[in-house]
């Protein structure tokens, strides 16, 4: 009589279940594979901003402004060109450069054929939105460096307003003077190597006033929001203030909601900016990195989008940090976990801190 050969129950179960558990121990590392080339994409998006930072610097003899305005600001709605769209010629988007009629401002029709493109350079492989927060505008995952605390010193970064700007129309009247203008090589005497010029956000969701109203500092999407912030009347200046405006920011009550019209613009448009709308193009040193975007109640009424006194963070995807091109051309990640002072010092071009590279 012949035995019949196959396998019981019981080791079908076990099999299955050890099967289970490699792809359960592989899943990760692949992720994780992945999540690396992600990133890597990105400080390869954030070194070709950089070289083209550069590159502008070298034709122009300074860095490119936050603000760039036509000639005809009654047809853009106040906005101004951003300093994404003087940077395009210097990294092989002149054509989209020369598409753009500066004359007619940056909203409408005449700019659909630049506006509606989605340039892929500027946006991190990481981000996990696909839909446009201002669809059909393009947007972008990259902002320049506005500066540290406005409480020690505004517009102190690389990429800031011209000084005009920044100082007519009451805008200098909140005690906000300090570094906007002209950013020259020879601006940067913390040195190149210890000043950043761009990091990453994570895009906008949109007009979505509904959801957007729902949202809480420990929400999935908190990083994709503006929140009101802290009274700026009672955080004071100096390291003191800039401390309490930080912390202030960094642990919002729980019952905190976003500002659903001041969300809306995060992301909204890759070629609009506005001196004193910070969240749109640019990002701040005050809170650490992967902290939420915190704006100015009890400030001037139109600053709703973080203004020079607020917090717009830098935040990504990417676990335990964000990337950060440096003055000099290089790309460095930067974890969550920098202390404050080190972070301010990353943001200011000239505010004479020592900083190490071991720091961050």
């Amino acid at each position: 009589m012949r035995r019949r050969c196959g396998f019981t129950l019981i080791e079908l179960l076990v099999v299955i279940a050890i099967i289970a558990v490699l792809i359960a121990l592989l899943l990760p590392a692949v992720q994780s594979a992945r999540e690396a080339a992600r990133r890597a994409q990105c400080v390869n998006n954030l070194k070709q901003l950089g070289l083209a930072a550069q590159n502008y610097l070298s034709t122009y003899d300074c860095m490119p402004m936050q603000c760039n305005y036509n000639t005809a600001e009654t047809v853009d709605q106040g906005f101004s060109w951003s300093w994404t769209v003087a940077l395009l010629p210097q990294f092989e988007q002149g054509a989209l450069y020369d598409a753009m009629n500066f004359g007619l401002g940056n909203f409408g029709l005449h700019a659909t054929t630049a506006g509606y493109t989605q340039v892929g350079s500027l946006l991190c492989p990481s981000e996990s939105i696909g839909q446009r927060p201002g669809y059909p505008w393009g947007t972008s995952s990259y902002v320049g460096n506005f500066g540290g605390p406005g409480q020690l010193s505004a517009y102190s970064g690389t990429i800031v307003p011209p000084k005009d700007l920044a100082l007519n129309g009451g805008i200098g009247t909140k005690g906000w003077g300090g570094g906007a203008g002209i950013v020259r090589i020879a601006s940067i005497t913390d040195g190149t190597s210890n000043t950043a010029v761009f990091s990453e956000h994570l895009i906008g969701l949109g007009s979505q006033p509904v959801l957007v109203a729902t949202m809480t500092p420990g929400s999935k999407d908190a990083k994709r929001v503006i929140f009101p912030g802290v009274d700026n009347s009672g955080v004071g200046s100096g390291v003191d203030g800039a401390t309490k405006a930080a912390q202030a920011c960094m642990s919002l009550p729980a019952t905190t909601t976003a500002n659903p019209t001041a969300s809306s613009y995060l992301g909204f448009n890759w070629m609009a900016a506005y001196p004193t709308h910070v969240a749109l193009v640019n990002y701040m040193h005050v809170a650490r990195p992967n902290s939420l975007h915190c704006g100015n109640s009890g400030d001037i009424s139109y600053v709703q989008f973080v203004g020079p006194t607020g917090s717009a963070a830098a935040n990504s995807n990417h676990s335990g940090g964000v990337n950060v091109a440096l003055s000099d051309g290089s790309v460095r990640f930067v974890k969550d976990s920098i202390s404050l002072p080190a972070w301010w010092a990353l943001g200011t071009r000239s505010g004479g801190e020592v900083l190490s590279a071991d720091s961050y």
